[in-house]
C-alpha cells in the first residue's frame, strides 16, 4: 500500500524535486483519462476503474501508485483505491474543480518552454516567440486551439470560484455603474451587478472570450437589460464609461502592456473613478508555491510576471493612481483599491 511520505532527507528530496515532471504529467494523465470522475464514493478495484477510464489495469494501478504518494487517491490495503480531498479536486463536477487548471498549468507549449527557463533568466524575455515565431496567445488562437479553448475553461472556472468572494468583499454602494476590464466571461461583474440590482454594468475583454460570455450577461439572460458586453483589447483603448472598474488578474504582462491598459482606464474613467486592481501576489500570501511557479510560466510565454505587493504598488502609482487601500480578498487574492486623481 502506498502511503504519502514524511519529509526526506535533503539528497533524496532534490532527487524527488528534480523529477517534479513526473508529478505533473501523472496529475495530467489522471485529468485527461477522467479517472478522478470515474471513482465513485466507494473505493474501486483497479481493474474496475481501468474498464470505466477505458485504460489497462497495470499502468493505471502505477499511476495511481505515484499519485498517492503526493497525497492524490489513498490506496487501501486491499488494493483498492479511494478519493482523498486532494483528488476530488479533479473532478468535473467538483464545485471547487481544478480539473481545468490542471489541465492548463501542463499542456503540451509548457513542455517545450520549460527547458528554456535558464535562457528567459538571461535575457528577461519571453522564449514563446521564439519557439513559435509569433506572440503566445497569437499562437494559441492560431496554432492550438485546443490550448486556447483549455486556457479558456481554466480562467472561466478561476474567475467563478473567486467572483463571489470579490462581490462580498467590494463595497460599491452609491456607485452607478461597474465595467469589468479584462473580465472574461464576466462572473465578476455578474456577482455585483446581483448584489446591486440598481446597478448597470460593462463587460469588457477580447472578441473570442466575450463571445461566450455568462449566460447571465448575454441576451435573454438574468441581468441582460442592465450590462453591455464589449469586444475589445484594454491595452489598445477601453470604450467604457463607469464609475467603478474591475482589473482582475490580468497586470501580469510586460510593463509596457500593464502601463498601457492602466492608462486607458483612467482616460476612459477621467478624475474621481474608483479603480479595483484584483491580483495574487508572490508575497504576504499561503499560495507562494503556486504563485512563484506561475510567475516563472509568466516569464516563459509572455513575458510577464506576478506581483508582489511593492511591485504592484509601483505599478500603480507609477501609472498616476492614488491608492486608498490594499485588503486581502481569499487567502490567495489582493485587492488595490485606487482613486484617478484630478489633472
Amino acid at each position: 500500500m502506498t502511503t504519502v511520505q514524511t519529509a526526506p532527507p535533503p539528497p533524496m528530496r532534490l532527487r524527488e524535486l528534480v523529477f517534479g515532471a513526473a508529478c505533473a504529467a501523472a496529475l495530467r494523465a489522471a485529468a485527461r483519462l477522467g479517472v478522478a470522475d470515474a471513482l465513485g464514493e466507494t473505493p474501486m478495484a483497479v481493474e474496475d476503474l481501468a474498464a470505466a477510464v477505458k485504460t489497462e489495469p497495470r499502468p493505471l494501478r502505477r499511476l495511481l501508485r505515484a499519485l498517492t504518494c503526493y497525497g492524490v487517491f489513498a490506496e487501501h490495503k486491499d488494493g483498492t483505491f479511494a478519493h482523498t480531498d486532494m483528488s476530488l479536486l479533479l473532478r468535473e463536477d467538483d464545485p471547487h474543480s481544478l480539473r481545468n487548471i490542471t489541465l492548463w498549468c501542463t499542456e503540451p507549449w509548457t513542455w517545450d518552454a520549460w527547458p528554456r527557463l535558464d535562457e528567459a533568466v538571461r535575457t528577461g524575455r519571453n522564449v514563446v516567440e521564439d519557439l513559435y515565431g509569433k506572440e503566445f496567445f497569437t499562437y494559441l488562437n492560431e496554432d492550438a486551439p485546443e490550448s486556447a479553448e483549455v486556457f479558456n475553461r481554466a480562467m472561466t472556472t478561476s474567475s467563478r470560484q473567486s467572483a463571489e468572494d470579490v462581490a462580498a468583499l467590494l463595497d460599491l454602494s452609491g456607485s452607478r455603474s461597474v465595467a469589468d476590464i479584462g473580465g472574461g466571461q464576466g462572473h465578476v461583474v455578474a456577482s455585483l451587478l446581483e448584489k446591486y440590482p440598481s446597478m448597470r454594468g460593462v463587460l469588457l475583454d477580447l472578441p473570442r472570450v466575450v463571445e461566450n460570455a455568462d449566460p447571465r450577461l448575454r441576451e435573454g439572460g438574468a441581468l441582460a437589460d442592465r450590462v453591455r458586453v464589449v469586444p475589445g483589447d484594454c491595452r489598445a483603448a477601453v470604450p467604457v464609461q463607469a464609475d467603478v472598474y474591475i482589473i482582475k488578474n490580468i497586470l501580469e504582462w510586460d510593463d509596457d502592456s500593464t502601463a498601457r491598459a492602466l492608462r486607458n482606464v483612467m482616460e476612459a474613467g477621467g478624475p474621481g473613478a474608483r479603480v479595483v486592481v484584483i491580483e495574487n501576489l508572490v508575497d504576504d500570501s499561503p499560495s507562494m508555491r503556486f504563485s512563484t511557479a506561475m510567475d516563472l510560466l509568466l516569464l516563459l510565454n509572455v513575458g510577464g510576471a506576478k506581483h508582489t505587493t511593492d511591485s504592484m504598488v509601483g505599478r500603480l502609482t507609477d501609472a498616476g493612481l492614488v491608492i486608498d487601500d490594499i485588503r486581502p480578498v481569499n487567502p490567495y487574492l489582493h485587492a488595490f483599491d485606487c482613486t484617478v486623481p484630478p489633472k
